[in-house]
């Protein structure tokens, strides 16, 4: 009987690590919400603690200045809260916040999280790639591929240069680059950013991709050391753990960085694809997939100055 006991709370406290927490408890400081915010904050199970995510045999730590939201509340506050068409959710496994935001914020800002199981990425050309001439080689790209996307209905895109210049954390097995972007007419530019984040495994890539604003730079380079070390791969997944044999990935560090969705757009098409963009005007962040010939592929990100009912 006290080992049956012994098991049930040890098992209470495994679980009570990742429990969901009401918006209540998780901003119990703040009295501030508007009527409109509260049954939307009331939708949301906020989660701290070891998530696992077993379709990508690994675990997601979320620590207390974080918060970690499940797909479907993901979709909640990407459909519901920013006003995208629910395709915009489809294919998360969901998503990572700054605890001192709540998603209703008008400042808020967070990162969607993604895995492709695209098997083993070498990090060989991490060291050697000229990025100022792959910064340059995405740039033809897009300038090439403009005339088309204003015929498709989008606005056309310049890509400005690095916010950041592509790191590869060798210890983290992490790799993580910034774009500062313009969308439509340049004659009154409105500079957006595109932060990704690639933390890599035996079998594949964990992606990072942060809807946020140019002006929040700043403020997320400052918690990108925390995030590339957010994943923690089952026994025997970790990169460190490949062995002769298994899956290589089509693509290497920078067709990935080029392309920036990660790696299943980078293999099919390479410097021709856009993969991810943020589009900030007038208060609304938009978020842009195009893959392939401009193919619309996940609909539109956006932030709207207030929640959507």
């Amino acid at each position: 009987m006290k080992r049956y006991f012994a098991a049930a709370i040890l098992f209470a406290l495994l679980t009570s690590q990742a429990g969901a927490r009401p918006y209540q408890e998780m901003f119990a400081n703040r009295s501030d919400f508007s009527d409109a915010e509260k049954p939307l904050l009331e939708k949301l199970d906020f989660q701290q603690g070891a998530i696992k995510l077993p379709e990508a045999k690994a675990t997601l730590n979320v620590p207390a200045d974080f918060y970690y939201l499940s797909p479907a509340d993901a979709k909640t506050v990407l459909v519901d809260i920013w006003g995208n068409p629910p395709a915009a959710a489809e294919g998360t496994m969901g998503m990572i916040f700054p605890a001192k935001y709540a998603p209703t914020d008008i400042e808020a800002w967070g990162s969607t999280v993604e895995y492709n199981a695209d098997g083993y990425v070498s990090d060989a050309d991490a060291a050697t790639t000229n990025y100022d001439e792959l910064l340059q080689n995405i740039k033809d790209a897009i300038r090439e591929n403009n005339a088309e996307r204003e015929k498709q209905g989008f606005p056309k895109i310049t890509l400005v240069g690095w916010a950041s210049t592509p790191h590869y954390d060798q210890s983290a097995h992490a790799m993580h680059w910034a774009r500062d972007l313009i969308f439509g007419d340049d004659t009154q530019p409105q500079h957006t950013l595109n932060y990704s984040v690639r933390v890599f495994g035996r079998q594949g890539v964990f992606q990072f991709n942060f809807v946020a604003g140019l002006d929040q730079l700043k403020e997320i380079e400052g918690v990108i050391p925390t995030v590339t070390k957010l994943v923690e791969f089952d026994k025997g997944m970790a990169y460190g753990d490949y062995v002769e044999g298994d899956k290589i990935a089509a693509y290497g560090m920078a067709g990935m960085i080029a392309a920036g969705a990660g790696a299943k757009i980078a293999a099919k098409v390479g410097l021709l694809a856009l993969a991810l963009a943020f589009f900030k005007k007038a208060g609304v962040f938009v978020f842009i997939l195009l893959a392939g010939a401009l193919r619309f592929a996940k609909g539109l990100f956006k932030r709207n100055k207030t929640p959507t009912a």
